[in-house]
Order: structure tokens, then sequence, then C-alpha cells
């Protein structure tokens, strides 16, 4: 697919590192990046609010270059038409989840940025926040649509806000020649942790490794409701849940991956958890429920 000069650097890194979504076409032949309408739905979890942000949507071509690797395109399309889709292609949100604990204003991942249809600030302000308000952003990994709205014009876009992600995501972010510019402009601000920490109140990191090598989700706990961010465990509501063991051409390294979607999905259909699937159709948030090997999406109503 064709890149156009349009595109920013984050998607030159989100190239690079062959990772996140699949090489951008233009927008107005119907693949790549499409721009949304902003929108921000407020969620419960105990007394904690939680607010799904839509950024954009992204729409992939079903032609095992992607999805179904190892299962070729034609696997793929029966799967989607299945489930009554699109047998040519595969469509994605791309969403990002803000939380108010306390006193923080708590952004997990950053979208695509505004030169790649990302809408992410228009629907922060229709939450009523801010680029200022954001005291802490957390990145699940540093892909390019979950940290290419971390910088505007060369500057932080969340300029109050500490930047976390886990010592092993950073490490390798830095590692990466396409990154160089966006580390340049955050690595004042980035405080770095070992999954299993504590991010801030009722929030914990959780590895869920073989998306990158320092891929985390992080656990939203108020009372006795929890919700699972689970970042890239997953990408598509129907391939990934249904088709587990399928390979995605971008985890670093599949083998890990299958084994981490496999035991996650298991855990999370028995204990009912609340899940917000940053690709899953906006909102992304809602619960994985077993069926046979498989698994499926029911989304949570607001």
């Amino acid at each position: 697919m064709r890149i156009g000069k349009r595109h920013s650097w984050a998607w030159a890194t989100l190239l690079a590192v062959a990772a996140g979504l699949a090489a951008a076409a233009p927008a107005d032949d119907g693949f790549g990046p499409q721009a949304v309408p902003a929108a921000a739905q407020t969620f419960k979890v105990g007394s904690l609010q939680v607010i799904a942000l839509h950024d954009a949507q992204y729409v992939v071509h079903n032609d095992a270059k992607v999805f179904g690797v190892d299962a070729g395109a034609a696997a793929v399309g029966e799967l989607l038409k299945k489930n009554k889709l699109p047998d040519d292609r595969v469509t994605l949100s791309v969403n990002a989840l803000l939380v108010r604990t306390g006193n923080r204003v708590v952004l997990i991942d950053s979208g695509l940025g505004p030169t790649a249809n990302g809408a992410l600030m228009a629907s922060l302000a229709e939450a009523g926040v801010s680029p200022n308000d954001v005291t802490d952003v957390l990145v699940t990994h540093s892909h390019g649509d979950h940290v290419g709205g971390l910088a505007q014009a060369g500057k932080l876009a969340f300029p109050k806000a500490v930047i976390r992600m886990s010592t092993a995501e950073w490490t390798w972010m830095k590692s990466q020649p396409n990154s160089a510019d966006l580390v340049k402009i955050i690595e004042g601000h980035v405080q770095s942790f070992t999954p299993g920490a504590p991010i801030a109140p009722g929030i914990t990191s959780l590895a869920l490794e073989g998306h990158t090598p320092g891929h985390v989700g992080y656990e939203i706990a108020s009372g006795q409701q929890t919700l699972l961010d689970i970042g890239d465990l997953a990408h598509s509501s129907v391939i990934s849940l249904q088709k587990p063991e399928w390979t995605a051409q971008f985890d670093t390294d599949a083998a890990v991956a299958k084994a981490t979607r496999k035991a996650t999905f298991g855990r999370l259909a028995k204990t009912h958890e609340l899940v917000f699937a940053p690709h899953f159709p906006y909102p992304g948030v809602g619960h994985i429920v077993a069926n046979g090997d498989a698994y499926t999406w029911v989304p949570e109503a607001p």
C-alpha cells in the first residue's frame, strides 16, 4: 500500500517496526486511517469515572499480510462473512481511555495524532478535558497508533503530563530509528516502570507479553469492580477472539502473543471482568465470553 507524503513520523514509526496497524493507504480509497466524529462515552468502574474516546477508524485489506497470516485470506474472508462482515477488509477502531482518579486525570494511549486523521483532542473536548488537564499518559506500547498523539507540531501534546510506559518498552522504543523524533520530544517526561507496579490510585500495570517487548495492559479497580485495558492483546473483535491461534503480522513474538491471548481470554471469560479493547468497535467496552474453544465479544451498555 502507498503512503502519502502528508502522513507524519507516526506512520514511519508504525511501518518501520512492521506493527500497530498495516501500512497506510490514502484514506480516500477506503483503506487506511479514516476520520471519525469526536465521541466520548462515560462508564463507571466502582466510584471511578472512565471515558472511552474515539480517535479514528482504520481499514486493513484482507490479504493475509496482517490478519490470519498462517491461515490465508480465504479463511479470513469466510470467517468475516460468517459474522456478516465484508470479506475483503478488516475495520478496526482506534480508541483511548480516560480515567479520573483522585486528583489525577489519566489518559491511556494517545491515538494516531491529528496528521493521521486522529480525533482524540476533539473527543477529549467532548469529555470536558483540555490537554493541560491531563496529569498522566499511560502507554500500553509504543506503536504509532498508541503514541502518535503524544506530540503535535514538534511539541508535547499534553505539556503537564508524566508519560508512563514499561522499562522494556521504553528501551525498545529508543532503539527504533524511526521513533527518534518522538523520543527527543518526550524523553524528559517519561517515567518507566516494571509491570505489576501500581501506576496511579486504582490503576495497576499488567504484563501482556508478545505484541511488543514491553507491552502492558492496565487494570482499573474500585471497590469490587475492575476493568482491564488490554492494549493490543487483541485487534479485531471477530478474528482475534474467534481465532486467537491465528498469527497477527505485527506481533513481535507470535508464539508468545498467541499464548498470552489464549490465557488472558480464558481468565477474562471466567471472571467476567469488564474489558476495554482499543481496537474493538467504539466504545470498545464490554465482556469476553467463552464460546466453545473460541470467544465472543459482548459490548457493555453505558
